[in-house]
Formats: C-alpha cells, structure tokens, sequence
C-alpha cells in the first residue's frame, strides 16, 4: 500500500509541476516518517524514498541508527535546545528554527562536532498561536542574525500553513512565504540562499508546489494516519 501510496503522491506532484511550469527535478517529496515503525519506513525506502522527515529527536536518532546510511533525515519538529547535540551530525536539514537562541545553540553543536549545519527559517506565515515559527515582521532580521554564525547555513523557509477543508484556502500563505523568500534572496546576504521551500503537507501539497514549494512533507498521505501508541 505505502508503494501506491507513494506512486500517487509523485504522480500529483508530476501534475502539479507541469501545470504550473516547473521543472519536476526541482521538488523533493520527503516522507513524514514519525511514530511509524521502522518496517514501514523500509518499505518506502524500497520503494525510492531517500529523504524521511521526524518530528521528535529520539525518534530520528532511534531510526537514524537502523536505517541505511544514504537516507537524508529532516528535522520538521519544534527542536529544544538541549536536544540538538544529538542530531546536530545526523540531520541533512533542520526545517524549524525559530530563534535566534536555537541558531546559535546549533552553531555551538556544529563547532563542537566539526559539522557544517543546513537550516531553514521557519516562518509561522498565517499566524496561528497554536504554531511555532518567527512570524513574517521579524523573519528577515532573524535570517540576517543567523545568517553571523559560524557553521550554520540557511537554505530558505519553512512554514505549516493551517488545517483546512480546502488546500485553495492555504494558496495565499504559501504565496506570502514565496514573496518573501525572494524579498530575503534580493539582500544577497552572506550564507544565505533562498533555494529551497518548505511547504506543503498531505492535505494541501499540491497547491503548495504550484506556488514554488521545492521539499513538500508528506506523511499521512503515504503512510497512513499516525499511530501515537506505536514504539520504534
């Protein structure tokens, strides 16, 4: 099932990139992987999958340790700062830095370890206090203090827009994080390039890709819906 699963999300990706004008090569489907058993991670990394997104530290590093060394994890969660010395050599990006408190915490880790680290600004773009995120006011000075630390790269943005009945409804904030990605790329900030967007989940991607996304997390929409009483 996670086969086809996967095969429809490509193809609606495929469509999608080919409606709005864009290159396929230039969108990454990352399968949300968390609270799902390393089994079925297996079966979606059969079927071609090389980049997995986790909400929780423990879970990435659990699953980090078992799975094949080609995967390309992704920190989508909300990251505390006393657990980032745990990924800080293991993740490929970290999707959801919110502060300059946690840039720099990252930045320490990444010197300690040697390690140049990968980031996106997560930009909390619809404004929901259920959510985490800088919001759209401050993220440009949050890339420009960032962007000062040694050992950490921002590669762009990242946002959860809200559950909605219908991904139309979300269009507009995914324009919003568009535009001000490329607002910040105009700066030509040292360390800085706004060459990748994360945005877009299982209910709305497809929207998402038409407005610029380049990583889109899919994770019920491949898996199923999450299992919170299931242990790796």
């Amino acid at each position: 099932m996670i086969k086809e699963n996967i095969n429809y999300v490509e193809q609606v990706i495929d469509k999608a990139c080919m409606e709005s004008g864009r290159n396929r090569r230039d969108v990454t489907l990352i399968a949300v992987s968390k609270t799902k058993p390393v089994e079925m991670l297996q079966e979606a990394y059969e079927t071609g999958c090389r980049d997995f997104g986790e909400n929780k530290v423990q879970e990435l590093v659990d699953k980090y340790e078992v799975m094949p060394k080609d995967i390309r994890w992704h920190m989508i969660g909300h990251l505390q700062r006393n657990k980032v010395k745990y990924i800080i050599d293991k993740v490929y990006l970290i999707h959801s830095v919110d502060s300059l408190r946690l840039a720099e915490e990252i930045s320490k880790e990444a010197i300690k370890k040697a390690v140049d680290v990968n980031i996106l600004i997560e930009v909390n773009v619809a404004g929901e206090e259920s959510k985490f995120g800088t919001n759209m006011e401050e993220a440009k000075k949050l890339v420009r203090d960032v962007a000062k630390l040694p050992n950490v790269y921002i590669k762009g943005l990242m946002t959860i827009a809200p559950f909605v009945e219908k991904a139309e409804e979300n269009r507009q904030f995914f324009q919003q994080l568009k535009k001000l990605s490329v607002d910040i790329a105009a700066e030509n900030i040292d360390n800085v390039s706004m060459e990748v967007l994360s945005m877009g989940m299982t209910g709305d991607y497809s929207v998402a890709v038409s407005e610029g996304a380049t990583l889109v997390r899919v994770g019920t929409g491949i898996f199923g819906e999450r299992n919170y009483s299931v242990s790796i």
